[in-house]
């Protein structure tokens, strides 16, 4: 007499992988929504994202549920991209301080400035992502930091939370500014400002540096 065979459990279905264009489709979308926030704000209607992406309103919605969801998307590649700079200016730059010069300048081309507002409205402690992505670069800034100023190059009076409030006032436009019509004086301003970093310091600076913590009570 034959046994039954046993049954064989069906192998899971794997979820299937986005097509090229949609990705393509996403990454415009965060592009153009990025751009769009630095010039206008993060409540613009995104009717307008979506003609400057060139897509159609349904395609930002396939992609996003809400304006918070594309918020903290812009908010992530941002700080993704910003670590990558760091990191990059940290492995290809001898002088430690160079590399941190390196960094500053493309902080400010990566608009991080104009978007800080973004980020500490964005911020929740349950979305571990956002959480992972702003200790990445806060890690990543204090590792520049901390090369420039124990190889002497680096003044010692100044901390990671100095480089972020001058990186956020000077790169942010004026209120109806377009942002293309000052980077000319934005790298201006941080080369003015770098230079003022380096060691030997030729003031005493008024106060204590200020850490991450400090901004983040404030």
């Amino acid at each position: 007499m034959q046994t039954a065979a046993a049954p064989v459990a069906a192998a899971p279905r794997r979820a299937p992988r986005p097509r090229a264009d949609a990705l393509r489709n996403r990454e415009r979308i965060i592009a153009a929504a990025r751009e769009i926030f630095v010039e206008c704000g993060a409540e613009v209607p995104l009717d307008e994202i979506a003609r400057r992406a060139g897509v159609g309103n349904a395609t930002i919605y396939r992609h996003f549920a809400d304006r918070s969801e594309l918020i903290t998307s812009v908010v992530l590649h941002v700080m993704d991209r910003v670590s990558d700079r760091a990191e990059t200016a940290a492995a290809e730059e001898a002088d430690p301080f160079e590399a941190l010069r390196r960094f500053v300048h493309a902080a400010a081309d990566e608009r991080i400035g104009a978007l800080c507002p973004m980020l500490s409205e964005t911020f929740d402690q349950d979305q571990a992502e956002l959480n992972a992505a702003r200790e990445r670069l806060e890690r990543d800034v204090e590792g520049l930091m901390g090369r420039a100023r124990a190889a002497g190059r680096l003044r010692a009076d100044v901390a990671v939370g100095d480089l972020m409030v001058a990186l956020s006032q000077l790169t942010r436009p004026l209120p109806g500014t377009p942002c293309p019509n000052i980077d000319q004086f934005v790298h201006r301003h941080l080369q003015l400002f770098l230079d003022g970093l380096q060691a030997p310091a030729r003031s005493e600076l008024p106060g204590s540096a200020a850490t991450l913590d400090d901004l983040r009570r404030s």
